[in-house]
């Protein structure tokens, strides 16, 4: 079911959700394939469409890449020192799903194909140019559908033992991310605080 949302308003409260992922109700296939075959009218570098999906619902898989995730986010968390005001949140919210991240139904690890190790910029930006829209259309669509899903990285400092368990081709094909995603505990999001437009936008100069 699709919530009644306009484009602005789906574009501005679609949230990393951490602590309101519902752990207990599975997601449906199918629901997951609507969102997918929306990730899939992204724009693609040179109309490759090289990218893939790595959708992960077996319980034992999602408890080896929690191992994975966790550790590297408790060391993370670690190295952060004193957190106040919207950071601490975020920590508080981090550590809610390091502790939970096995239990959230679904993992979806978006990929592309090559690897971009010493590769110059421009291939490295067009490689990320390709999946990456694919992979945030993926989570708006599923905002759409009352899911909730995070963009998380923390797995990648072991990327290959995730492509092991995966089967993922490591020589051939990159990770590019994490997401854990299930229906949200509720679908009231507002927009996110942020810093005033002009500190960020440049008009024809830095």
């Amino acid at each position: 079911m699709l919530l009644e949302l306009t484009p602005d308003e789906l574009l501005s409260t679609t949230r990393s959700v951490r602590k309101r992922l519902d752990l207990s109700r599975p997601v449906e296939r199918e629901v997951l394939e609507e969102c997918l075959r929306l990730a899939q009218q992204a724009p693609t570098a040179s109309y490759s469409e090289n990218w893939h999906f790595v959708v992960v619902t077996d319980a034992d898989k999602r408890a080896a890449l929690g191992e994975l995730w966790r550790g590297v986010a408790y060391s993370y968390l670690g190295r952060g020192g004193e957190r106040s005001g919207q950071m601490s949140r975020v920590g508080d919210a981090v550590v809610h799903l390091a502790e939970h991240i096995h239990e959230v139904p679904v993992h979806v690890i978006p990929c592309v194909e090559g690897r971009m190790e010493g590769k110059p910029n421009a291939l490295v930006a067009s490689k990320f140019g390709s999946i990456v829209p694919a992979a945030w259309s993926f989570m708006l669509a599923a905002r759409s559908r009352g899911l909730g899903s995070a963009w998380t990285t923390f797995h990648l400092m072991h990327e290959r033992e995730a492509a092991e368990l995966l089967g993922i081709p490591y020589d051939d094909v990159t990770q590019v991310a994490l997401i854990p995603v299930a229906y949200s505990v509720g679908t009231d999001f507002k927009p996110g605080k942020r810093k005033p437009l002009d500190s960020m936008v440049h008009w024809d100069t830095w």
